[in-house]
């Protein structure tokens, strides 16, 4: 039935596409109008009494007063009528969403000056409510979907996932059972092999028979992902280790267990170590940033050695920080050899593994326990869709069952229950927006998507290469491309800022070797050229700004330089009339020699170049003099005479040394 009403292929006819080519408008647009028409028909399809004509509608409305919108509950008509103003706002905000600022101009805690403090006792208007959505929500929205956004990865957000949504949150079913909800179980299990096989992952982690011992489960994150597979990987380890040492503590056992990640994993890893209780070892990357198979076999057996036990390695296909791709290949024996779960995230970079011509970057992955990535990045799947793939669904579930009584239902024997494969009891049905989006795209239009941004990063990598004043610091392989300005931290720092202070673009910055870096990501879903031309743009004329100003200052430092180089060689010229002067004088009583002194000391001490004043100064290398000197100062207000005498003899001292001092130098010159 849904079938007939929304009819259609998943990626539409030729005689569209050239209809859309003949009309003049961009294709972006008219799948938005599109879609807005499908989203009209999906609400009809959940409450089909709708009125379709004016008529209905009018008598609709008289019967239903103006009161009900407020202070009460919505009704179905209200439903009707506000869902499709929804969606229009949706589309309108999604196709002008570049006429707005892509970040924030706000300050911290900005909304709670804008916001009540008490929620309201009575029933507002919906009116009222959208108005306030774009008065005081909006400004404070960093748009993920802005071709301008640059930053992190991508934030899928296609119009069939937001249907699905939509349609989900109206079944609102919680299928923490197959009992819960038979279809919302099912449809996920056989998502998660439409994908796993779309990906290339080896039968093994699939459910595809009853006999399978793998299988997918979807999460709500990746970090969700990582954590239930340590918890896994160490509740293995220790009921290993409980069947070695049956009389040791399962605490003292925990104890001795030690997972691996390389720097550049997720810091994800780290909190599940945390959490788990377990010492995580992280590890050096090669030039490359890639952990290497050496570089975890000569740790795992160093912590074997003290009394160790390996027994998690979080590898990772497409890092953060660069998108950088540790071998599995070379991982995998060493976690075989040893006995340790591996477990492999590709949150960003699985998506791409939907293309032929990336699959080899998953070679090795048959020595993985586990696999995750997120189609909610990459695969135009909308938050939250997290997909995670287990070769022993037993081992999994043994580490986190718990079944009371009220969850048991007659078929758990026959079927897979979700509840076990993750921490939350309560699930949404979240395969709708994976089957949605595989079915309307199909696998060639999601191959076409990916291809496309890698195409523009690739575009973007170029751009840089022709500008000398820019570095790439990251092997490009799919969307992300890391580049610095030629010159300190600081500089790269400052041009970032600049950059994102200005709202014309939004990107992040990642340490790379010590270097400070920027992250440019292609995330837009539309994203085109002229997108790509735009932000280089907007790199290059803050870059010329900032070294603009540098120049400046440096003209600054330089004509400071040049007037302190002027004062010095006066100085120089002082100091030799002065020599002089002192040379012809220096058979003078020493009386008349004091008295000239204390005429120019104060007023030559601080002119002077540090090496004459080290030398000439007694009180710079003289600690009885010093010591002396801080005694006198403490009491030079004081009226005692003896303090007073005290106080000029020690300067008289300084006097006769500095003079002697000079006459040696002035010897040594004239040597």
């Amino acid at each position: 039935m849904m079938n007939s009403r929304f009819g259609g292929s998943p990626l539409g006819g030729r005689r569209r596409e050239v209809a859309v080519a003949d009309s003049g408008t961009s294709r972006p647009e008219i799948q938005q109008k599109t879609m807005c028409g499908q989203v009209r028909k999906l609400l009809d399809f959940i409450s089909p009494a709708c009125p379709r004509t004016e008529a209905e509608k009018s008598e609709k409305r008289q019967d239903s007063p103006k009161k009900q919108s407020r202070g009460c509950a919505m009704d179905t008509a209200e439903f009707r009528k506000r869902g499709r103003e929804m969606v229009d706002y949706i589309a309108d905000y999604l196709e002008s969403i570049s006429q707005r600022r892509v970040t924030p101009n706000v300050e911290p805690g900005y909304l709670r000056n804008l916001i009540p403090s008490a929620a309201p006792k009575k029933g507002e208007d919906w009116d009222d409510i959208m108005k306030d959505v774009e008065r005081y929500i909006m400004p404070g929205v960093t748009h993920w979907q802005h071709p301008r956004f640059h930053a992190y990865f991508p934030a899928g957000n296609a119009y069939p996932s937001i249907l699905a949504d939509m349609l989900s949150d109206a079944i609102g079913c919680v299928g923490f059972s197959w009992a819960a909800s038979p279809a919302c179980t099912e449809l996920e299990t056989i998502m998660l092999d439409w994908l796993g096989k779309m990906i290339g992952l080896p039968e093994d982690f699939l459910c595809l028979s009853d006999k399978s011992k793998g299988g997918g489960v979807i999460q709500g994150s990746a970090s969700d992902c990582i954590l239930v597979n340590l918890l896994a990987a160490r509740h293995s380890a220790i009921k290993k280790l409980k069947q070695e040492k049956p009389f040791v503590e399962e605490g003292t056992l925990l104890s001795s267990l030690m997972a691996y990640c390389s720097k550049e994993a997720h810091s994800s890893v780290e909190k599940a170590a945390m959490i788990g209780f377990v010492k995580l070892r992280i590890l050096d990357t090669d030039e490359k940033f890639q952990l290497r198979g050496e570089t975890l076999a000569k740790a795992m057996e160093e912590d074997r050695n003290m009394g160790l036990k390996p027994f998690f390695v979080a590898a990772t296909l497409g890092t953060t920080s660069c998108c950088s791709f540790d071998p599995i290949s070379e991982i995998g024996p060493v976690c075989e050899k040893f006995g340790v779960w591996l477990h492999v995230d590709a949150a960003y970079a699985g998506s791409a593994l939907i293309c032929p011509e990336f699959q080899h970057l998953l070679r090795g992955i048959e020595y993985a326990m586990s696999f995750n990535m997120n189609p909610n990045k990459w695969m135009l799947v909308n938050f939250d869709c997290s997909t995670m793939w287990v070769k022993d669904r037993f081992k999994l579930t043994q580490a986190l069952v718990v079944d009371p009584l009220y969850l048991q239902h007659s078929f758990s024997d026959k079927s897979i229950d979700y509840r076990h494969w993750g921490i939350p009891l309560s699930r949404r049905f979240r395969s709708l927006k994976l089957w949605f989006v595989i079915r309307k795209y199909g696998v060639e239009g999601l191959q076409k998507y990916i291809r496309e941004h890698v195409r523009l990063a690739k575009k973007f990598e170029s751009l840089i290469r022709k500008d000398d004043r820019f570095i790439v610091a990251n092997q490009v392989h799919f969307g992300l491309v890391c580049f610095r300005l030629k010159g300190s931290n600081s500089l790269n720092q400052k041009l970032l800022s600049s950059i994102n202070a200005s709202g014309k673009l939004h990107m992040v910055p990642a340490s790379l070797s010590g270097n400070y870096v920027i992250r440019f990501c292609v995330c837009a879903q539309h994203a085109t050229d002229a997108d790509i031309i735009h932000a280089w743009d907007v790199i290059t004329m803050f870059t010329e700004e900032i070294l603009e100003l540098m120049k400046v200052d440096m003209t600054k430092e330089e004509i400071a330089e040049e007037e302190e180089e002027e004062e010095e060689e006066e100085e120089e010229v002082e100091e030799e009339e002065e020599e002089k002067e002192i040379k012809e004088h220096v058979e003078e009583s020493v009386d008349e020699v004091f008295l000239l002194e204390r005429k120019r000391k104060h007023s030559l001490k601080y002119k002077r170049s540090f090496f004459v004043r080290m030398v000439s100064d007694p009180k710079l290398y003289n600690p009885k003099i010093v010591r002396a000197l801080s005694s006198t100062d403490s009491r030079r207000h004081t009226s005692d005479p003896v303090d007073r005498s005290q106080q000029n003899l020690l300067e008289d001292t300084g006097i006769a040394i500095r003079i002697f001092a000079r006459t040696e130098i002035i010897g040594w010159k004239s040597l």
